[in-house]
C-alpha cells in the first residue's frame, strides 16, 4: 500500500511524499493517522535548521530513530484508528483509538506496545495534545511547586499554557506568566493566571517583580520556568528568581548561543538552574513514577482540561508547507496547529 509522509529537507523546507508501505508484521499493527500535532518548539529548530546535526533525534522513542540531519521525518503526537493486524496480534486492537509518538504520516507499522489507548471519554482532538501535557506534567514534577509560592512562567506556547492550567491548580501566592503574543496571554489568563505580560514592555520585569513581591524577608519568585525558546529570557528568569529560587529550564536551544549575565545577583542569591526534559524522569522520582503512570496522569488532565480549545489551525497533511511557514512567520496567530488526514 502506499502512505504519505513529511520530510524535512533542508531549512525552511518540507515536503510531503508518496512511499510504500508493508503489510503489518509480526507483532504489528497498521494506524491510519486522523490528526498530528505540529510542535512549534523542537519541530520549528529543525524547520529552521537550529537542530545539532549530529544530535540523536530521540533515543527513547522506537519511531524517531538516527540524528537530526536531512532529509529527516519528525513528529511524536499522533492519533488514529488500528485498521489492520499482523500475524500473532489479539483481536482487540482491531478498530481501537490510539495515541503514538509517531512521525507526521498518513498510515504507520507499530506494536500495540508502542501505542496509547486513547480513553472512551476524549476526543481525538484532546488526545493529541498527550505528548505536550506529558511534557508539562514533567515540568511541574522537576520544579516542585509548593504551597504559598510565587511562580512565573516565561512563554505561554502548548506547553507554557498547559502547564498553566495545571499550577493553576495549586494553593500558590502568585502565578505570573510572560509571552510577546497577545492571543497566548489572554489564553493564559483564561487557563488561571493571576496575569501574563508581555517580557518586551519596557515596564514588564518592573510590573513582575511587583506582582511576585513576596514578604519583607523574601522577594523575587521562588520558582520561575523558561519555556520560550528564548535565550535572553532565561537571563530575565534569573534576574526575577529571588533568594534560593529555582528556574526550571524546558527550553532547547538547539544551535542557539546562550549569554547569561552570572556576575551579579546569580551566585549571592544561591540559584539553582535545573533541566527539565521529557524523555526521561529525574532520578529522584524514578522510584515512585515511571512513564505508564504519567501517562495515567496525563489523560486524567486533558479530561479536566481540555485543550482541544487550543486548536486555532487546521491544515491537510498536502498542506503542511503552509502550516509550517505560518507557523515561523506568524507564531503570534497560533496557539495549537494540527495537521489532518
Amino acid at each position: 500500500m502506499k502512505r504519505q509522509s513529511l520530510y524535512f529537507l533542508e531549512p525552511q523546507r518540507v515536503e510531503v511524499r508518496e512511499e510504500s508501505l508493508a503489510a503489518p508484521g509480526l507483532g504489528q499493527v497498521l494506524v491510519q493517522t486522523l490528526l498530528s500535532a505540529v510542535s512549534s518548539g523542537t519541530e520549528l529548530l529543525i524547520y529552521r535548521g537550529q537542530a545539532p546535526a549530529e544530535m540523536p533525534v530521540d533515543e527513547s522513542i522506537v519511531a524517531l530513530p538516527g540524528k537530526f540531519t536531512f532529509p529527516l521525518k519528525y513528529g511524536y503526537a499522533a492519533v488514529g484508528r488500528v485498521k489492520a493486524l499482523g500475524p500473532k496480534v489479539v483481536q482487540y486492537w482491531q478498530d481501537k483509538l490510539v495515541f503514538a509518538f509517531q512521525p507526521h504520516e498518513s498510515f504507520f507499522l507499530a506494536a500495540p506496545e508502542e501505542l496509547w489507548l486513547v480513553p472512551g471519554d476524549l476526543t481525538p482532538e484532546d488526545a493529541v495534545f498527550l505528548a505536550n501535557m506529558e511534557t508539562a506534567i514533567t515540568l511541574a514534577l522537576d520544579g516542585q511547586p509548593l504551597l504559598g509560592e510565587q511562580v512565573a512562567i516565561f512563554g505561554q506556547g502548548v506547553v507554557g499554557l498547559l502547564l498553566t492550567a495545571l499550577l493553576s491548580r495549586l494553593p500558590l501566592a502568585s502565578l505570573v506568566t510572560l509571552d510577546l503574543y497577545p492571543r497566548r496571554r489572554l489564553a493564559s489568563e483564561s487557563l488561571g493566571a493571576d496575569t501574563s505580560l508581555d517580557p518586551q514592555a519596557p515596564e514588564a520585569m518592573k510590573q513582575l517583580l511587583t506582582w511576585l513581591k513576596g514578604s519583607r524577608h523574601h522577594s523575587g519568585a521562588d520558582l520561575i520556568y523558561e519555556l520560550s525558546g528564548n535565550p535572553a529570557a532565561l537571563d530575565q528568569a534569573i534576574a526575577a528568581t529571588g533568594y534560593h529560587g529555582r528556574v526550571v529550564v524546558g527550553s532547547w536551544y538547539g544551535l542557539k548561543k546562550v549569554d547569561l549575565h552570572l556576575g551579579v545577583e546569580f551566585h549571592r542569591q544561591r540559584l539553582k538552574l535545573i533541566s527539565s526534559q521529557v524523555s526521561r524522569l529525574a532520578p529522584e522520582l524514578s522510584g515512585r513514577f515511571n512513564k505508564s503512570r504519567v501517562l495515567e496522569l496525563a489523560w486524567q488532565m486533558l479530561r479536566k482540561i481540555k485543550p482541544s480549545r487550543l486548536i486555532t489551525q487546521r491544515f491537510p497533511l498536502t498542506q503542511a508547507p503552509q502550516a509550517y511557514q505560518l507557523i515561523d512567520q506568524n507564531p503570534g496567530e497560533t496557539l495549537q496547529v494540527v495537521l489532518t488526514y
